[in-house]
């Protein structure tokens, strides 16, 4: 688990720019030093030059944007809840030294409106943004709609407005009742969309926000121990306290937390290599801790992490291409990449 689920628009340029200026631009169409030129074929000088490209361009700065949004509660109870879970959400989150934290309680679709457009503004293509819906939904068989004092904002408004901020990494965490029904409209490639319900039709108030916020703050949460939280592992953290929470109360569960992050699925309760949903959020990092974030604020260290999640990236891409891979060449890629892994490791650890 790591960074981005692709590289960033910046890198790929500087990629491209370097090529031109190793090889002046003037390398012919058959000249396999011309970048693009020799996929499996590439000299591995040429191979070692690109990969530094790449991660010298993913270190450069940049920031996430987190907006945590609470609607209409309806009864001071839901209110309450709303609340406190959204400042236990931004709490967690502000600890990032690129973080952009803004938490808006009980806010109308105007501010909703006003603070996406401004992000629209600011977010660069390197820039990540995260999404979260906190309260209760509706769903009429085609629309859905979050509830907000005053007028609703729809899914379709809310995909619009997303489409419009530059950032290039983009996680949507919809923790209301029938989110679900709002997947149609935010899916899109590059974009990760976790909704608390597995579709419009359960309406009834969820608790999965509250175990979402439990997750930013509990070290178990970071399954693999890598000290980054990643959107895959949040979500499945919250999912299994929430289904533990109705085991314990002996209810019937009235909500089914799904992920989808292909761009073009409908969400599945258990993401995996074999249903092709995951990858995405497995390398979207949510939340950095320990070591891994105090490196993230020492620009000594920045090169040495960019590489550590670019390979952890490789190692989960290889690990979802696995079926599509002769076994022996599978085991020869993810052994160079773990070895590769844990000598980058040790010189990030010194």
């Amino acid at each position: 688990m790591s960074g981005a689920g692709s590289q960033p628009a910046a890198a790929s340029q500087a990629a491209r720019l370097a090529g031109k200026r190793l090889f002046g631009g003037k390398a012919g169409p058959g000249d396999p030093r011309r970048p693009g030129a020799c996929p499996g074929a590439c000299p591995t000088w040429f191979l070692s030059v690109l990969l530094t490209i790449l991660l010298t361009a993913s270190s450069l700065p940049a920031a996430t944007y987190y907006v945590t949004v609470t609607g209409l509660g309806g009864e001071p109870d839901y209110e309450q809840h709303f609340a406190m879970w959204a400042k236990d959400i931004e709490k967690a989150l502000k600890t990032g030294p690129d973080s952009k934290v803004e938490t808006l309680v009980n806010a109308t679709r105007e501010q909703v409106r006003g603070t996406l457009d401004r992000i629209a503004k600011e977010a660069k293509p390197t820039d990540a943004l995260v999404l979260m819906l906190i309260g209760h939904g509706s769903f009429d068989g085609y629309e859905y709609k979050i509830n907000l004092p005053g007028p609703d904002l729809t899914a379709s408004e809310l995909a619009g407005l997303l489409d419009r901020i530059p950032a290039s990494r983009q996680l949507v965490v919809n923790m209301t009742s029938a989110s679900g029904g709002a997947i149609t409209f935010l899916r899109k490639p590059n974009r990760v969309v976790i909704a608390a319900t597995k579709n419009g039709t359960e309406r009834n108030a969820t608790i999965f926000a509250r175990y979402w916020a439990e997750a930013l703050g509990d070290p178990a949460a970071d399954s693999d121990k890598n000290d980054v939280v990643s959107a895959l592992e949040a979500f499945r953290y919250a999912d299994k306290k929430t289904v533990a929470f109705y085991e314990s109360q002996n209810r019937l569960a009235t909500e089914h937390a799904v992920l989808e992050d292909t761009g073009k699925g409908d969400g599945v309760r258990a993401p995996s290599a074999e249903n092709g949903e995951g990858l995405l959020a497995a390398q979207f990092p949510l939340l950095r801790i320990g070591a891994t974030a105090t490196a993230a604020k020492d620009p000594a260290k920045l090169q040495l992490l960019a590489k550590k999640e670019e390979l952890e990236r490789q190692i989960d891409k290889l690990k979802y291409d696995k079926a599509a891979i002769p076994p022996e060449d599978y085991r020869r890629q993810l052994g160079a990449l773990l070895l590769e892994l844990a000598k980058t490791q040790e010189e990030f650890d010194k």
